[in-house]
């Protein structure tokens, strides 16, 4: 009765941590400004409590990163279209990186310090190669496309979270020209239409 008790406590308090990450992200106006005694106190648990749940802030950082972005993972691996497995990749190229930019869009802050935890690199995050994976995996199946790999990076590039930030916050581009604009891109990358205007 104990152990169970003490499972429900620990996923309790898990919850209670990423609710209070998601919280203090949402309102912050740099990353780098939450920090994990920041998060223990808004939770309500101790700062141990928060370390041996996720080990640092970048483990708390990928846990509420993953969190959010499971629907967009389920809807990748088994939805429907566009994202589902069942679209053609012309359709679901462009598609995933919609959801991406939308994704990133929501959750900017925390999008930007979890890049900004990547060893100096955002291209050695975890989810960096998990997104680049993905995307390959689907440009190979484009007859015609070549340098799948080069490609890849290059799409995803246009989805960083700094600047996603740049846009929105300094250059003020409205949500739907910026996933009208990346749309225009992809279809060109891939050469499956003119360049709109």
């Amino acid at each position: 009765m104990t152990e169970r008790k003490s499972r429900k406590d620990a996923a309790r308090n898990r919850e209670a941590v990423l609710a209070a990450a998601d919280a203090l992200f949402a309102r912050c106006e740099s990353p780098a400004e939450v920090t994990m005694a920041d998060v223990a106190s808004a939770a309500g648990v101790g700062k141990g409590t928060l370390f041996r749940a996720f080990g640092d802030r970048a483990g708390l950082l990928r846990a509420l990163y993953e969190a959010r972005l499971e629907p967009i993972r389920q809807a990748v691996e088994a939805g429907p279209p566009p994202l589902g497995p069942a679209t053609p990749p012309q359709d679901r190229v462009p598609a995933l990186l919609d959801a991406v930019l939308c994704f990133k869009l929501d959750n900017r802050r925390l999008a930007l310090a979890l890049e900004e935890s990547g060893s100096g690199s955002p291209y050695q995050a975890e989810h960096y190669e998990q997104w680049h994976g993905l995307l390959q995996a689907m440009l190979e199946q484009i007859p015609g496309l070549t340098d799948t790999d080069f490609t890849a990076h290059a799409l995803l590039a246009a989805t960083r979270a700094d600047l996603v930030e740049h846009l929105t916050g300094g250059e003020r581009v409205p949500r739907e020209r910026m996933r009208a604009q990346l749309a225009n891109f992809a279809t060109r990358v891939l050469g499956l239409g003119p360049l709109q205007a």
